[in-house]
């Protein structure tokens, strides 16, 4: 903050990154539905690797800025918490528009329904349809639901322990927290490749994978975050006061366990019985 500067705001010097990571935020999404109709994936692919490394230069700019101890003061850190409290919020709506469209065929099957006759057709006015052999959820969707709200408990054990300054066990429990994700991803990666149904199979299947896939994908996501974290904790970047990058991975770790159980609940347990 300069001597002349009157207010207690950040304010960001000019960066490319924004319009770069939003035009290659486009290409992969572009890429994507191109792949969908035409099993062309290299646009896909690229825009992905365009994405990761436009995100990764951003937020070692941001790192920088914090490391610097001139930016992010107290004002600055409220404005940063709130900005990821609306990230989170929004997507708890994105998580809520997959439960939607479940519910919305789950408690309107076409049964009874006249106006919904091409749903009657492809459900057979029941819900999950009686062909499709569903995953028993107390096989590994209940393992991983354990594996989650014991990761839970690690990173809350962590973020604890790093407001002791007790950076040994903040480290051997954000290390845990990785580890367990990466787990609870594995299983999820099983459970997919022995499962009897595809996505392209019907409503049950395509809500099925929607939902839990792209849970698996924030998993993924938060645990790149930890790992990121992981890294920045064994070169000193945190403090018992000031360690908003963990803070804002915590916060995003237990978004990601909360949505779990709402999916082992109503999508794996419910629909099952």
């Amino acid at each position: 903050m300069s001597e002349n500067q009157k207010h207690p705001y950040h304010l960001v010097d000019p960066s490319p990154w924004p319009l770069v990571t939003a035009l290659a935020l486009l290409v992969l999404c572009y890429g994507l539905v191109v792949m969908m109709h035409q099993e062309s994936s290299t646009m896909f692919y690229v825009g992905g690797a365009a994405v990761l490394l436009a995100s990764i230069l951003w937020w070692k700019d941001v790192v920088n800025e914090s490391k610097s101890g001139k930016f992010h003061n107290k004002v600055v850190q409220i404005g940063l918490r709130y900005g990821m409290i609306l990230f989170i919020a929004s997507e708890v709506m994105f998580f809520s528009a997959w439960f939607w469209a479940f519910f919305d065929v789950a408690f309107y099957p076409g049964a009874d329904s006249p106006e919904l006759i091409g749903r009657q057709d492809s459900l057979g006015g029941v819900f999950p349809p009686e062909e499709i052999e569903l995953i028993p959820p107390f096989g590994i969707p209940l393992l991983n639901t354990f594996i989650l709200l014991a990761s839970g408990g690690t990173i809350t054990w962590a973020h604890h322990a790093l407001r002791e300054n007790d950076r040994k066990n903040f480290m051997i429990f954000l290390l845990l927290t990785i580890i367990l994700g990466i787990i609870f991803t594995g299983f999820q990666a099983y459970e997919y490749k022995h499962a009897t149904f595809s996505i392209d199979e019907g409503i049950y299947p395509s809500t099925f994978y929607m939902a839990t896939g792209f849970h698996g994908v924030h998993v993924i996501i938060g645990t790149l975050f930890l790992i990121v974290c992981f890294f920045r904790g064994l070169t000193g970047h945190f403090s018992a006061k000031k360690h908003l990058g963990f803070e804002f991975a915590a916060w995003y770790w237990h978004f990601v366990d909360v949505i779990w159980l709402f999916l082992f609940t109503f999508v794996y347990w419910w629909a099952s019985v």
